[in-house]
């Protein structure tokens, strides 16, 4: 990789107390992803995919080893520092749509932009959220509302939320999996476009390997360790 790295994660154990005991989640797992490289991750459930996300996100703090991604460390930041980088760092679409159910499409998206970019004015938050959406197809659903929209639409919807921002990192959580083949298929196709457009790197979280395949690298998840998985061309 000739460019810094999005995410360089080293080493990394992620261990919870249950009951008294250990339970190991992450063992040793490192990975470096660059600028718009899209990374797939594929394993069964329970195999530690969803804890590294969070690792990823701030959301949750490795026990061992370290985190950086975007040139930050992530191990001493406060839940204040963590805040702030998440807002001008990443965004990330959830299997579940997360949408607001009382706000318009449009105004899912800006309320998105005005926390990363507080300093903007309503005219450019709706222009800029507006242009998101039409990006992913949307044009003509601004002001609808969550519940008079499909389920592709809700999920475009989370992707023009989690990318209207241009920020340099992008982590998708089963993006497709409340969706039917062909309206995930769709999406897939507007996300790794946006990524690659924007130069946004991608760490996607899937069952399908159809779907991990179109990646740069694929990686397998298996009992909390993480390896390269090699993929036919």
């Amino acid at each position: 990789m000739t460019d810094a790295p999005i995410i360089d994660a080293r080493n990394v154990d992620y261990t919870l107390d249950v009951a008294g005991r250990p339970l190991n989640i992450l063992r040793n797992v490192s990975l470096r992803v660059a600028p718009a490289e899209v990374i797939a991750i594929v394993g069964p459930s329970g195999s530690g995919k969803t804890s590294l996300l969070m690792l990823l996100a701030g959301l949750e703090k490795a026990t061992g080893g370290q985190v950086l991604v975007n040139g930050s460390d992530l191990g001493p930041m406060s839940e204040d520092d963590l805040a702030r980088f998440r807002r001008h760092t990443l965004g990330i679409v959830f299997q579940s749509f997360h949408l607001i159910p009382s706000l318009t499409a449009i105004d899912n998206v800006g309320m998105a932009l005005e926390i990363a970019e507080p300093g903007l004015s309503m005219a450019e938050v709706r222009e800029r959220a507006a242009a998101s959406l039409a990006a992913v197809g949307l044009d003509k659903r601004l002001d609808h509302r969550p519940s008079a929209l499909s389920g592709g639409e809700q999920q475009r919807v989370g992707l023009a939320r989690a990318t209207v921002a241009d920020l340099p990192l992008l982590l998708a959580d089963e993006p497709t999996g409340n969706l039917d083949q062909k309206t995930g298929a769709v999406v897939v196709d507007i996300m790794f476009d946006l990524a690659r457009r924007n130069r946004t790197a991608v760490v996607l979280i899937t069952h399908d390997p159809a779907l991990a395949a179109r990646a740069d690298r694929v990686y397998t998840m298996t009992q909390g360790e993480l390896t390269e998985t090699p993929v036919d061309r």
